[in-house]
């Protein structure tokens, strides 16, 4: 599976570009700057980890990136997509084929098998069900978990959960992958093992990928490192 190319980058081979994008929230008659003018450009095939203390919009700045959210000023493009111009019937659409979520709690439908969790987002698409079968074991396949096809979440341990939430999250073979804290819930070498498979997609599968971590140890399996502090981002 590798990165569609034809689906665009930036004006300068960026996958992720934002110029001067700030995000404020109205919590009753207060409003809350959380992003100040942030600039930022992350090349195509690019692991970057997004690190900062809670409170300092780094999960935020993942929902602006994954479309998941909408700027209040600036621009961002996405996979050659001007997010801040669409509307949410528009993000929707431009999500379906472009994003990969991978996030802390696995969110695995307990009553479906793994295969079958895998399988989700290619409901929207025209695929048959036996392609959507065999693009779900290609990808259970990759994430080296396809001997748990049938298995439902509660008899998976957490790293295996989490592998069939990236294994759902490559399926549709997304431009970009965005996790957010996706060894949060996992021990130590668990989550190892799932950091070291997201490298893998990066590596040798040319997945762009933006994560959100607190983790330190797993910041260093990224390729770039970036740090939050009160809306503002310090390159380490």
């Amino acid at each position: 599976m590798n990165g569609s190319s034809s689906n665009g980058s930036g004006m300068n081979g960026s996958i992720v570009s934002l110029r001067n994008v700030h995000k404020r929230y109205q919590r009753g008659k207060q409003s809350v700057d959380v992003l100040h003018g942030l600039t930022l450009d992350i090349p195509r095939g690019e692991f970057v980890a997004l690190m900062g203390p809670s409170g300092s919009g780094k999960t935020t700045l993942l929902n602006l990136i994954g479309g998941l959210d909408t700027p209040t000023s600036g621009e961002i493009t996405v996979a050659g997509q001007r997010l801040d111009q669409l509307g949410s019937g528009g993000l929707s659409r431009w999500r379906s084929h472009h994003v990969g979520f991978v996030f802390q709690f696995y969110n695995l439908m307990p009553m479906l098998s793994a295969q079958r969790n895998v399988e989700l987002p290619l409901l929207l698409t025209s695929l048959s069900a036996a392609q959507r079968r065999n693009n779900a074991l290609a990808a259970l396949t990759l994430v080296g978990i396809a001997d748990r096809a049938k298995h439902k979440p509660a008899e998976l341990s957490g790293g295996q959960a989490q592998r069939v939430a990236i294994a759902r999250a490559l399926v549709a073979d997304p431009t970009l992958l965005v996790c957010d804290e996706p060894t949060g819930d996992l021990d130590r070498k668990s989550a190892d093992d799932v950091l070291q498979l997201l490298q893998i997609l990066n590596r040798e599968h040319g997945k762009s990928i933006v994560m959100v971590t607190h983790d330190p140890k797993a910041a260093e399996f990224a390729g770039r490192q970036l740090h939050m502090d009160k809306g503002a981002l310090q390159e380490s």
